[in-house]
């Protein structure tokens, strides 16, 4: 019997070109240099105090593009593709890229469909032509770079005063957080009161509404017991995520329980635990089944749901106060902030690492984390010089209550000091800083008079890509932000009425035309009669008496002779606070109601 090291594996043999070999008496020190033939490590760093070094592998914008589509089946034998050369695959792999571009333009236009061997039918040269393929394929390509690239600050801030809107109200208590599909016709709404409603968007009606379930009794519990299931939440719901395809919905609350639903049929599939406390934020990765989780026990959860997996992944740790908000895009990478810990936290999911951003002012205690000497004078000249530039509209920042991306390499902070600060994940300080951003709360005290403090910054939303950006704190309008040029400030765009303490916002760009079907867009709303008390009409399914929701005569006549594409902002609101009860907004002629606010504003895109 021949021995099985030198056993034949394959019929044929692969050849081997040889190649000179260099010797190097020391492997490990390598020679690096770039085009102009220096070393690479001989750039010195510009600022040691505020740069990060950053050693990542620039990629490519079109290798980062999905072109395989959905993942082969485990059970299929892959000998069809053994002797494929990489210019076959290539090229396999660009006609399957194609042919999905083709089967979504063709879903999304209202094309017939497919045939027996999937391939697209009722589509000619005139109804996909080479323009629709080549705008879509520049989206991919743009959307894959991670980079900004949606310029249309200008035009949604000129299209802000006449822009549709619509009101949504059926919780008996504040609303904590409400998201919308990416195709603009669902959206879903979480309440203090245990209640999470389906809304469908086109009609502006009520679908379903699903309420807190019992808590099982204390005796169901116990060693040897089968673990008693609840479907449902069994208190407060805090937090709600929507997958990118309109999959799945995530929710999360003070039962500590991460609850998965079905978000076509609106049906429970599975509940999570591991949380122990509150689960406070809850993000889908763009693209993506992976789910991040945020909670007040200071750890960020990943879960995968997608079919064959659905199921917790890793737990990662590193804040040292509750996490209130988590955001994500399309890499492999979160963002949280950790409320008193005063940090706001880059996480690497792949690398396992992490970036941590402090937001407040200097401090000898933040040099001592920074590994700066406490006595060192440099460091106390700079304490002295920031402290001399501080004026009326500088606060010391004790929280960092909310986070959002702008791009994979720029997000956003907001906290209790009431300043919105933009930074980069190369630089460690924040690149601008805009301070009271939605101005003074003013309250009288019987031995002080009037005190005046900043309004938190309660909600950040950012359309995805893009130059625009939405604040909401209880001044009682929404303010819009627009990003200067090179992401390095942003200015006050507009504002939109919307009285009471935003909880929630998001920001979408569906797709042409899709919203053309709803009736709160394309007609005039009726003058309503006066609003009654909150208890009394809390069960009412819409509200399109805002005065932001008047169209006139000039508008409705271009919105009915072309379909545009929308910026929808969507604002959950309540009478309280998401996380607690220390402020109320109610009566007195404010007119703030619990319930979910829906703007459409129109615009065109444009260039930089």
């Amino acid at each position: 019997m021949p021995d099985p090291l030198f056993k034949k594996v394959s019929g044929h043999k692969r050849k081997r070109v040889s190649q000179p070999t260099v010797s190097n008496p020391n492997p490990r020190r390598v020679s690096r240099k770039n085009a102009n033939n220096t070393p690479l490590g001989s750039r010195k760093r510009r600022n040691s105090d505020e740069d990060i070094d950053e050693r990542d592998e620039v990629v490519g914008a079109f290798d980062n593009v999905d072109l395989e589509g959905p993942l082969p089946d485990v059970n299929e034998s892959g000998d069809e593709y053994d002797d494929e050369t990489p210019a076959q695959k290539r090229l396999r792999l660009a006609k399957l890229y194609l042919s999905n571009v083709k089967k979504s333009v063709a879903g999304g236009g209202g094309g017939e469909g497919e045939d027996d061997d999937g391939e697209v039918v009722g589509w000619d040269a005139e109804d996909l032509d080479r323009e629709i393929l080549e705008s879509r394929l520049q989206k991919d390509v743009l959307e894959h770079s991670g980079k900004v690239h949606v310029y249309v600050a200008d035009s949604v801030g000129s299209n802000v005063a006449n822009s549709p809107s619509t009101r949504l109200r059926g919780h008996k208590m504040p609303v904590t957080a409400a998201v919308i599909s990416e195709d603009g016709r669902i959206l879903f709404s979480a309440s203090k009161d245990g209640s999470i409603v389906k809304w469908d968007l086109i009609t502006g009606k009520r679908v379903y509404a699903l309420f807190k379930k019992k808590r099982p009794p204390p005796d169901a519990k116990g060693k040897g017991k089968e673990p008693v299931v609840v479907e449902g939440h069994t208190d407060e719901v805090l937090a709600l995520a929507m997958s990118s395809d309109g999959r799945y919905l995530a929710s999360g609350g003070k039962d500590r329980k991460v609850v998965i639903w079905d978000a076509r049929e609106f049906k429970w599939m599975k509940s999570f635990g591991g949380h122990k406390d509150l689960v406070s934020a809850l993000v889908f990765r763009k693209g993506t089944h992976q789910l991040f989780s945020a909670s007040y026990d200071r750890t960020v959860k990943i879960f995968d749901l997608s079919p064959q997996v659905m199921g917790y992944i890793e737990t990662l740790f590193g804040h040292q106060d509750v996490i209130t908000s988590v955001d994500s895009l399309r890499s492999e990478t979160a963002l949280t902030c950790g409320a008193r810990d005063k940090s706001v936290r880059f996480w690497k999911v792949v690398e396992e690492n992490q970036l941590v951003f402090r937001g407040g002012g200097r401090s000898a205690l933040r040099d001592v984390l920074e590994g700066i000497p406490v006595d060192d004078e440099e460091a106390e000249k700079r304490r002295e010089k920031e402290k001399a530039k501080k004026g009326t509209n500088d606060y010391h920042e004790g929280s960092i209550d909310c986070v959002a991306f702008i791009d994979e390499a720029t997000f956003l902070s907001g906290g209790d000091s009431g300043a919105i600060r933009l930074w980069s994940n190369n630089k460690k300080k924040a690149v601008y800083t805009h301070g009271l951003a939605h101005g003074l709360h003013e309250t009288h005290s019987e031995t002080e008079g009037i005190v005046r403090s900043p309004r938190w910054i309660t909600a950040l939303a950012v359309l995805r890509y893009s130059n625009v950006f939405a604040s909401g704190s209880w001044e009682g309008i929404i303010r819009l932000w627009k990003l200067n040029g090179q992401n390095r400030s942003f200015s006050p765009l507009a504002t939109i009425p919307a009285p009471g303490v935003i909880n929630s916002l998001q920001m979408i760009s569906p797709r042409v035309g899709a919203l053309d079907e709803a009736r709160w867009v394309s007609q005039p709303p009726a003058p309503a009669p006066e609003d009654e008390e909150q208890d009394s009409d809390s069960d009412s399914d819409s509200d399109n008496s805002s005065s932001a929701s008047r169209i006139d005569a000039a508008s409705m006549k271009v919105l009915k002779g072309k379909s545009r594409r929308h910026c929808v902002i969507v604002a959950g609101i309540g009478q309280e606070p998401r996380f607690g009860r220390w402020l109320r907004i109610a009566g007195g002629g404010t007119g703030s109601r619990n319930g979910v606010l829906v703007v459409a504003i129109p615009y065109d895109e444009g260039t930089p």
